[in-house]
Parts: structure tokens; C-alpha cells; sequence
């Protein structure tokens, strides 16, 4: 029997208080932690997907899609097991074919899976991937933060030159740069796993004294996963880390020429950062060097406020089982960048608002119309309409809540004269006209009103 899909280790009492109930036998109600991302918010979606693939394009990555469902021992060999994602906020089941699977947490695994799998050792290196989709973790719910929520990432693998750590950081913040948001970058090195090793020992010899007094989460971090309590929410370890061992004093000579080489290249393009000795990532699988992009001027947690961050991660593709091989990449938070974006009144419109009204009666003007419409969109101009009502009175209506300037009206006299009515909408005047000239005398019309020709906009014109 197929189990419920519910968070790795859950106990009944740890779920939520609606997870528990009965389904109810009214309206259907949508998960906590879950929601509908609705046309009015479309728009900043679309300039966070278009900005992305762009950029991705420009400097040569090509897509790729990875699935939603994966394996779950993928994410607990390279998250780690120990880590809050793993222990607490997976969706993991069991499928009909009695395999353990995980709805993906995040996408970097997955890439390096595909990597593996697909032998793209084989093909000319680096092999460079961006993705965008929704990643699922059962966390709690807070502003910005959803258990569906989506990311777009950039991955590179087979490249071990500092200049790919720097040249994704300018892509990033390229991108926040695109869309109007101001970010600076917070960067740090972790080194490798061996210098890490001796630095750990120190961390947990700062922290144990303080043991007593750490919350519960904290104190199991200082057993399982030290690195974390640097970046513990807690206010109390908070507190501490000002005078806690930095890892930058324990790189060897390897990792701090790496580091001191990616810094010479954000010098050289002049991208301002930060050096944050705290920052560690959540991840396992992290390497060298780590990064974040926070909202400039906003106070706050990191986890709450960065919108995004990445970093290398030289063992990955090893951790799986293929050959050594090099990575690097970063992933922007979708969800919190469309938020940020409303909060500073950066609304795009989902699409090119309409610049005629096209108002019909009776279904001999509809059959026309049809044929119109499409003429209208060859053209590029973009056309709204109420098919669906009859009189002429409730389409004008719609026509002046959309605020086009023209009307195009045609009835069952206009189809019989092969003619149709042009309204101005301001003034209310109305000439008639030749139908098959309209599509021309409405494009010089627009021209004449905003001295510039209407943008051609269409699905094919924008792939």
C-alpha cells in the first residue's frame, strides 16, 4: 500500500494542525505552505524568467530540465544527511514500485546526476546547465518562504579555475542589476574537506563550553554538523560567533590562492562584495569558495532575506560516483525576488496591454472577427475582446475599463458592406471603413498616436 506523502521523520503531533484534520466536504483548500501564483503577479514573474534565460543564453548555457521526483538517497548522499534539509523538511515516500523517493529540495544534485548519467564527461568541458522550476521542502511557512517555492539556477561542471566562481557572481549580479533590485555579495571560502578537518576541532572546542546554554538544534548541530552553528538563527549562538574561530585563518595554501585569485576577478570587474567569515551555506557539498546576494540596505537574517547564493562544489559529481570532476553554480530564490520586486512597485504587465478593442454582433461578425483577430496579431498589435457578451453597450464597457483607444465594431450590416466601424474611444468618434484596409489604417492611426510603430509581439516573434 502506497504511503502518504509526508516529511521524512514526521511524528503525527510535529504535523500541521490542518494536515491532521479530515478532508472537508466543502470548497477545496490549498495546502499551508503552498499557493496559486495569480495573473495580476505574472508579470514579475515573467521579467524574473525572461531575465534569466537571457543572461543564461548570453554567456553560453544551455537549459536543461530536470524531473521533480529523484531517488531519495541522491539528496541524503549530497545535502548530507545531518543537515536540516535531510532530517526535517523532505517530502520523501515510498512509490508503488516500493522504491524511496524525494520530491527534489533542490536542483544541483540533480544536475550532477544528469551529468553522470548522460556521460557529459565525454563532451567538450565545462558543461554548462541553467534550470528554473518549483523545489519542495517542508519547512515553516513565512513570508516569502513557501514549501513549494521555485528557483532558477546556473551550473558549471569540469571547470576548476577561480575565474568560473567569479564569472557566475557577475552573471548574478547581473541579473539583479536587470531587474532593478540592488544586491551586494557576501562571499567567503570553506576550503576543502581535509583543511576543514583541523578546523572544526577548534569550532567545537570554542563551542563546548557554552554547550549548557545552546538551544536544543544547536547543540545537536555541535555534534552532528559544527559548520552549521555558524550559520545558526539562534540568538543566543549568534551572540557567540563574534569570537569564534574563522575558517579563513585555517585555509591551506590551495584554497587561500583560490580564494585570493576569485577576488582578483571581481576587483578586475569591479563587482563590490563583502567578506563574510560566518557564511557556510546549508549544503554538504559545498567547497572553497560560497556565496550569497542580500538585498542591499535590509536588515535581517540571512535565510529570511538573501535572494540567492551558490558556490563551488568540487566533490559532488565524486560523491555520486562519477569521476572527479569540478563544479560550481549558484540558484536565485524566485519566490522572494517576486516579492521584493512588489515591494518596490515593480509590476510589469503580464503582456503588451491591448491597444484595440474588437466588439462584435451576432455570429456572422464573430465568424469575420475570427479572421480579423488573427490579421491583427500577424500584425503585431495587440487586440482584446468579450466574445462571450452580446450587447454592444457591455463590450464598449469592457473596452473603457481595458483603456484602448479604438474599437473596432462590426455587425451583421458591416459584414454584408464588407465594411467595419472604427471608434475613437477619447472622443467618441466613428468612421467606417473598408474591412480588409483596417489592419493598415489602424496601424497608421497608432503610429500617429504614439510617433512610433506598434512593437511586433507575438509567441513566435518572442521564442
Amino acid at each position: 500500500m502506497q504511503k502518504k506523502l509526508i516529511p521524512k521523520k514526521s511524528k503525527p503531533e510535529e504535523l500541521d494542525e490542518e494536515d491532521a484534520k479530515k478532508p472537508a466536504k466543502g470548497t477545496p483548500e490549498l495546502l499551508r505552505g503552498f499557493r496559486d501564483i495569480l495573473p495580476e503577479e505574472q508579470g514579475r514573474w515573467n521579467l524574473i524568467r525572461d531575465t534569466v534565460r537571457a543572461l543564461a543564453e548570453a554567456y553560453s548555457f544551455d537549459r536543461i530540465d530536470l524531473p521533480v521526483l529523484e531517488r531519495s538517497d541522491l539528496f541524503q548522499r549530497t545535502i548530507g544527511k545531518s543537515t536540516d534539509i535531510v532530517e526535517k523538511e523532505m517530502y520523501v515516500f515510498t512509490d508503488p514500485s516500493n522504491r524511496s523517493v524525494a520530491l527534489r529540495p533542490e536542483a544541483t544534485a540533480s544536475a550532477a546526476r544528469a551529468y553522470i548519467e548522460h556521460g557529459m564527461l565525454e563532451r567538450p568541458q565545462p558543461v554548462k546547465f541553467w534550470y528554473e522550476g518549483p523545489m519542495f521542502r517542508h519547512d515553516r511557512p513565512q513570508a516569502g518562504r513557501y514549501r513549494q517555492f521555485y528557483q532558477a539556477g546556473l551550473e558549471v561542471f569540469g571547470a576548476e579555475e577561480p575565474i568560473i566562481d567569479a564569472q557566475l557572481i557577475l552573471i548574478g549580479k547581473k541579473f539583479f542589476e536587470a531587474i532593478g533590485l540592488p544586491v551586494k555579495v557576501q562571499i567567503n571560502s570553506i576550503g576543502t574537506p581535509e583543511c576543514r578537518s583541523a578546523y572544526l576541532t577548534e569550532l567545537v572546542s570554542y563551542f563546548r563550553p557554552f554547550r549548557s546554554k545552546l538551544p536544543e538544534d544547536d547543540k545537536r548541530r555541535l555534534q552532528k554538523n559544527p559548520l552549521r552553528l555558524l550559520d545558526s538563527k539562534e540568538e543566543y549562538t549568534m551572540g557567540l560567533l563574534g569570537d569564534a574561530p574563522q575558517i579563513l585563518d585555517w585555509l591551506d595554501e590551495k584554497s587561500k590562492e583560490h580564494f585570493m585569485r576569485v577576488i582578483e576577478f571581481l576587483d578586475e570587474v569591479e563587482i563590490p562584495y563583502e567578506l563574510n567569515a560566518h557564511l557556510v551555506r546549508g549544503l554538504d557539498y559545498y567547497t572553497h569558495t560560497v556565496f550569497e546576494f542580500m538585498p542591499e540596505g535590509e536588515e535581517g537574517e540571512k535565510a529570511q532575506s538573501a535572494l540567492g547564493g551558490g558556490g563551488r562544489y568540487d566533490g559532488l559529481v565524486g560523491l555520486l560516483g562519477g569521476r572527479p570532476t569540478p563544479g560550481c553554480g549558484f540558484a536565485i530564490g524566485m519566490d522572494r525576488i517576486a516579492r521584493a520586486l512588489a515591494d518596490k512597485g515593480i509590476n510589469p504587465p503580464q503582456c503588451p496591454p491591448a491597444q484595440v478593442f474588437f466588439a462584435q454582433l451576432g455570429d456572422a461578425a464573430r465568424r469575420v472577427g475570427l479572421r480579423l483577430y488573427e490579421q491583427f496579431r500577424a500584425a503585431g498589435i495587440p487586440v482584446a475582446e468579450a466574445a462571450g457578451k452580446n450587447a454592444l453597450k457591455a463590450q464598449l464597457e469592457v473596452a473603457n475599463k481595458l483603456g484602448v483607444g479604438l474599437t473596432l465594431i462590426l455587425g451583421q450590416k458591416e459584414v454584408l458592406d464588407g465594411t467595419i466601424i472604427i471608434r475613437d474611444m477619447e472622443s467618441g468618434a466613428q468612421e467606417t471603413i473598408d474591412a480588409s484596409k483596417v489592419v493598415s489604417v489602424v496601424e497608421r492611426k497608432l503610429q500617429k498616436e504614439s510617433g512610433v510603430t506598434p512593437a511586433i509581439h507575438s509567441p513566435v516573434s518572442d521564442v
